[in-house]
């Protein structure tokens, strides 16, 4: 049975200190690309085979640090922030999933990369899906980390449960509310989708609280989840032309999705590998970064 947000503190005994936000190493080089209409802050740093990471809500590229830290040696490693998130522009618009994957795609081209392996978490699943689906001969590899897909799989069933109560929450009333209380509204995502909330540090809440106090920034990660009806639309008609044929590790957190991201990835993707993020819940990079890392980088080499 697929254990949404469960709460259960498995293999806590593996856990491994919870880190503050770090910087990129020097290594690494930041862009602000024009790409499908916005301006995406993007760093690039390495050469190799070529590797995207995307984010989602409560976290900005920043949390991919550690990763990308190890794979830069021999990789070029690129981590955009998503449009109208962390330094990105913040367009009124185009916040559906296959809109945000023309962006990524407009990344690649810019920095003249043909084909990437794809690691993605939370909101960044869903565009990663968009991605390869829609530009199939351009994504590797994919590893999808804990979240699922709009319109496919258990979908439907995921939407009843009430920790997914942020999906409708937006309009200018919620961002009145919200609005210079950024820090208490993520606290509850932190706090409520954690394995141990005391995992995720006070730097690492603060700094990305300054994030999402950006001005519009709110109104966009808003946006993001209005977004999940049409992108359950687009979805369905992507998963109409087939499957995805590449290699996918669907790679749940032990106390969040678990074992149940391979059984929602098998709807989307005909060769799935499952893994598991121990000691974790929702927030892998922040709980148990070191595994997390080691996952990714075996799958990916």
């Amino acid at each position: 049975m697929i254990r949404f947000f469960s709460g259960a503190l498995a293999a806590l005994l593996f856990a491994v200190p919870a880190w503050a936000v770090e910087p990129f190493p020097a290594a690494f080089k930041i862009q602000t690309i024009k790409t499908n209409g916005t301006e995406l802050h993007v760093r690039v740093g390495g050469q190799g085979p070529a590797v995207v990471f995307l984010h989602g809500f409560g976290d900005t590229g920043d949390m991919w640090s550690p990763i990308a830290a190890k794979l830069v040696a021999d990789h070029t490693v690129i981590v955009p922030d998503l449009r109208g998130m962390g330094l990105s522009a913040h367009p009124s618009n185009g916040y559906t999933k296959l809109n945000q994957a023309r962006d990524i795609a407009g990344v690649m081209d810019a920095l003249k990369v043909d084909k990437a392996q794809l690691v993605t978490h939370d909101i960044g699943n869903m565009v990663g899906y968009s991605l390869a689906a829609r530009y199939s001969s351009r994504i590797t590899k994919w590893v999808v980390i804990d979240a699922p897909l709009p319109g496919i799989g258990n979908w439907d069933k995921i939407l009843l449960n009430p920790l997914l109560w942020h999906f409708n929450f937006r309009g200018p009333d919620a961002e009145r509310l919200v609005k210079g209380r950024e820090r208490i509204y993520l606290d509850r995502f932190y706090n409520e989708l954690s394995a141990d909330p005391k995992k995720i540090d006070e730097a690492t809440r603060n700094h990305y609280a300054a994030l999402y106090a950006r001005p519009g920034a709110m109104h966009s990660a808003f946006e993001q989840f209005k977004a999940f009806t049409q992108d359950a639309v687009d979805n369905n008609a992507l998963l109409a032309k087939g499957k995805l044929k590449i290699p996918v590790l669907a790679l749940g957190a032990a106390s969040s999705f678990g074992d149940g991201m391979g059984v929602e990835l098998r709807f989307a993707a005909s060769n799935v590998s499952v893994g598991i993020v121990p000691a974790s819940g929702h927030w892998i990079m922040e709980e148990n970064p070191g595994a997390t890392t080691k996952l990714v980088l075996d799958f990916l080499k």
